[in-house]
């Protein structure tokens, strides 16, 4: 208390006592700039806003969702320079004309009269003018479609998606932990079956075709009838979604995408997914590289030629098009984009690849590929080593880049205490499909598999702590080939030669265990060229070559590494426990295991270590584990001759004018 018996705050106001007993404050008409750092109370100047959606309009400030960068990428790939000397509205004028001309009907010759904002919001209204397009009026009669205005949502923010899904979109919440769970409609995974590639003079030549292939051919005019019937569907609608993003974290051989959608649960999928642009590179973004039009939730004419479903995934790659109808399930836009970069990157001499990638401290990198159940995701996570991605990379003479900048990863069975960074990933921002969850509290039950199995949860890369932004990597040092082998018979561990290498990566082996409803037990062999039959473009035998040049380039070791059964097939034997298996990958990294001594194996010839520190040397070699030897003999044959019979298919197809190395990849195999 003050001598004169006035109150005094801690901060100098002065508080004089009112009759009331409360003290008076007094701020000395400070305001918040004022010297002494005094706030005003609320007795403030009138917004100057007229009206309550005025008012709102004062809340927002201009911006654009971005991915974090770091190490000066930024300054690298500008981009257009034409756009930076012209003015603000020519910039968004040219915005809008590009998205129409990518909206263009390509028989009335004209995109859809495009403006940016929500219709349901009364201020973006648009008023009737000519200058949002520039096309010649088409000779042909009006149509009604081209009276109206088609509204363009532009590279929203996931709050504004939000909104969007859970005002516009049934089956859309938020869940306890902040996260968007939405529904893909009927389909809740892949239709490869439907999947279709034009078959030009070009990609007739160029793409692998026949037995095997994952390319089901279209003509040019399928291709149209069906980009015209999802162009005429997005146009219809009074809003559509539209995504410019980019694809591969290599500044040098990034591709441009548009991704145009009737869904804000698909443009939040997408903006998680691809690289989001900075806001000078999404206002220099000009034409996109390629064009996705997902008109999902309409079905295709199963009339059309080619078609044998109300589903239809085609990919135009000449036109640099893609074309989605009938099935609402996110994926088929990531995988699809995948499938372009596995054509357009081995033009430019670049590797894509099916696979994870992680860096140690000392700048050592290492490739993981592994089919579902390999443990590819659980190994390349890894606390001491720096996640630079979990699905796809490519791999160039500047090193190894991410093509993502997101995460999609499997949510059945997820758990806190055995997956705690996809676990905490699950927040906002995150797209959580087709999950079950407690209608009162938003908790998700990811154990429940009522609507489908294949829950996924999509979040930007950045969720997750020890990701390494920008997602890029120095040259590889290790390529490690993961196997979950039931039958008990492969090594936990074999150093690989090239030809090996690259027969054990066309041949993309690994086991499942039948189900058991029928009592079967016995387990299935399964094959996937390269780690990724599904998506790849090219023969396999073409990536495997370039995956060996660059190996031998650049020094690098391939490994073979068994993540499943031991002392017998499943259902006799033992899987190999998790903490062995990390044991092997942590030598393999520090580079220990190339000092190891080795003897070799018979049947399928591979280098097996004779010990690992921390791992029992016993288990090395598989037949010291069975206790039936003959039968391991057996079962080992009985692989070797699934692995043989897999690769007829690409024991003809040669490499090079003289077909040398696929001799050499032929003998690399099981040898019996």
């Amino acid at each position: 208390m003050a001598e004169n018996g006035d109150f005094r705050f801690g901060n100098g106001v002065k508080a004089v006592v009112m009759p009331n007993g409360l003290p008076k404050i007094h701020t000395h008409g400070g305001g918040a700039g004022a010297e002494n750092g005094i706030c005003h109370d609320d007795s403030a100047p009138p917004v100057k806003a007229q009206t309550i959606d005025e008012l709102h309009s004062l809340q927002k400030k201009r911006s654009a969702p971005t991915t974090p960068i770091k190490d000066g990428l930024q300054q690298q790939q500008q981009g257009n320079a034409a756009f930076a000397t012209i003015s603000e509205e020519e910039r968004h004028k040219l915005q809008l004309q590009s998205i129409s001309a990518s909206l263009a009907s390509l028989t009335r010759e004209t995109g859809p009269k495009v403006v940016k904002g929500d219709p349901a919001r009364k201020l973006d209204t648009p008023k009737v003018t000519a200058e949002h397009h520039h096309y010649i009026t088409p000779t042909i009669s009006i149509s009604d479609s081209a009276l109206k205005f088609t509204h363009v949502l532009y590279n929203l923010s996931p709050a504004e998606l939000y909104e969007q899904a859970i005002k516009y979109e049934k089956g859309s919440f938020i869940t306890s932990t902040g996260a968007l769970a939405t529904l893909s409609g009927a389909k809740t995974g892949r239709s490869p079956r439907d999947k279709r590639v034009v078959k030009d003079e070009t990609t007739a030549e160029e793409l692998w075709w026949g037995k095997g292939s994952p390319n089901i051919e279209m003509d040019e005019h399928t291709f149209l009838v069906n980009r015209e019937r999802a162009v005429d569907y997005l146009n219809s609608l009074d809003k559509v979604f539209v995504n410019d993003q980019f694809l591969n974290w290599d500044p040098e051989h990034r591709i441009k995408v548009r991704i145009v959608s009737a869904r804000a649960y698909h443009s939040l999928f997408m903006h998680n997914m691809c690289i989001r642009p900075t806001p000078e590179e999404l206002e220099n973004f000009g034409t996109p590289d390629f064009t996705i039009y997902n008109a999902g939730q309409f079905p295709c004419n199963r009339y059309t030629h080619y078609m044998t479903s109300s589903t239809s995934i085609d990919l135009n790659l000449a036109r640099r098009e893609m074309v989605i109808l009938g099935t609402q399930y996110a994926g088929e836009m990531k995988k699809g984009l995948f499938s372009v970069m596995h054509y357009l990157m081995p033009k430019r001499q670049i590797l894509s690849l099916h696979s994870g990638c992680n860096m140690g401290k000392d700048g050592d990198v290492a490739l993981f590929f592994g089919l579902s159940g390999t443990g590819k995701t659980t190994l390349s996570t890894d606390h001491n080593r720096l996640l630079i991605g979990d699905d796809e990379h490519c791999w160039s003479e500047n090193g190894i880049s991410n093509i993502e900048g997101g995460c999609y990863a499997k949510c059945i069975d997820l758990s806190k205490e055995k997956e705690p960074d996809i676990w905490n990933a699950i927040k906002f921002g995150t797209v959580l499909e087709n999950v079950v969850f407690d209608e009162h509290t938003r908790e998700v039950d990811y154990t429940d598999k009522s609507v489908t199995e294949n829950t996924r949860a999509s979040y930007p890369i950045e969720y997750i702590p020890n990701a390494k932004i920008p997602c890029v990597g120095p040259q590889p040092k290790n390529v490690i080939l993961l196997a979950c082998d039931a039958f008990g018979v492969l090594p936990p561990v074999s150093k690989l030669s090239l030809p090996q290498t690259m027969y054990h990566f066309i041949s993309g082996y690994t086991a499942l265990v039948a189900g058991t409803e029928d009592g079967i037990k016995e387990p299935q062999a399964t094959f996937s060229a390269c780690f990724g039959a599904a998506f790849i473009m090219l023969h396999p035998t073409k990536y495997a070559a370039m995956l060996a040049e660059k190996m031998q380039k650049h020094g690098a070791t391939g490994w073979l590494v068994n993540t499943g059964w031991s002392g017998g097939r499943y259902g006799v034997g033992n899987r190999i426990k998790l903490g062995y298996t990390r044991k092997i990958i942590d030598a393999i990294h520090s580079g220990s295991l190339l000092k190891a001594n080795y003897k070799r194996t018979q049947v399928f010839g591979l280098e097996i270590p004779t010990e690992i520190e921390g791992v029992p040397s016993g288990i090395l070699d598989p037949i010291n584990t069975w206790g039936d030897k003959e039968g391991y003999k057996e079962t080992l044959l009985k692989l070797g001759s699934l692995f043989k019979k897999n690769f007829e298919v690409f024991a003809n197809y040669k490499i090079g004018q003289d077909g040398k190395l696929t001799e050499e990849i032929l003998a690399a195999g099981p040898n019996f």
